[in-house]
């Protein structure tokens, strides 16, 4: 019979605590079941194991993160939209490396439609936020030159940029 008051919900919240705090590696069934005063096999009325866990960890940071984001950037555009959304997701981050970790680190089971579809809510919002520099959705190609191959030159370029020491 579960204990009162726990449910999937606070089990999962437990883990994301521990995640924060100290990694997500520190997340298993015999910590998180320390933290919420119980034993370990009680937690398998609540989560699917270690791996259900993490999953519950990744859907609740996925889901916070696009509510943060949407939030910094509601009402703003253009370079203060970007910036806005950049500030909330280094402080979402920041506070919450665990919770970030699971989420949009780990990459999704291929059968795993709820993961990725709150994978793809963050990325849509940040989508939104970029909009108004999308070039190609707004017919700034007027060039006869092949939009693949333009578009590889721009990733390859941005991954450069990436690579060089600050």
């Amino acid at each position: 019979m579960p204990r009162a008051g726990l449910d999937h919900d606070s089990v999962v919240a437990a883990a994301a605590e521990i995640a924060d705090a100290e990694g997500l590696d520190a997340v298993t069934l015999t910590r998180v079941a320390a933290a919420l005063g119980v034993k370990p096999p009680s937690l398998y009325n609540h989560v699917a194991g270690r791996g259900g866990l993490v999953r519950g960890i990744a859907l609740l940071g996925l889901a916070e993160l696009a509510a943060t984001l949407r939030e910094a950037a509601v009402g703003r555009s253009g370079a203060d939209g970007l910036q806005a959304a950049a500030q909330a997701y280094r402080a979402y981050v920041l506070a919450h490396p665990g919770r970030y970790a699971a989420g949009a680190i780990i990459a999704p089971a291929p059968d795993d439609v709820e993961h990725q579809a709150a994978g793809a809510t963050v990325l849509e919002v940040l989508r939104g936020v970029l909009r108004r520099w999308s070039l190609e959705a707004a017919g700034g190609f007027g060039i006869k030159l092949d939009l693949d191959t333009s578009f590889q030159h721009l990733v390859a370029a941005l991954a450069a940029g990436f690579g060089r020491e600050a």
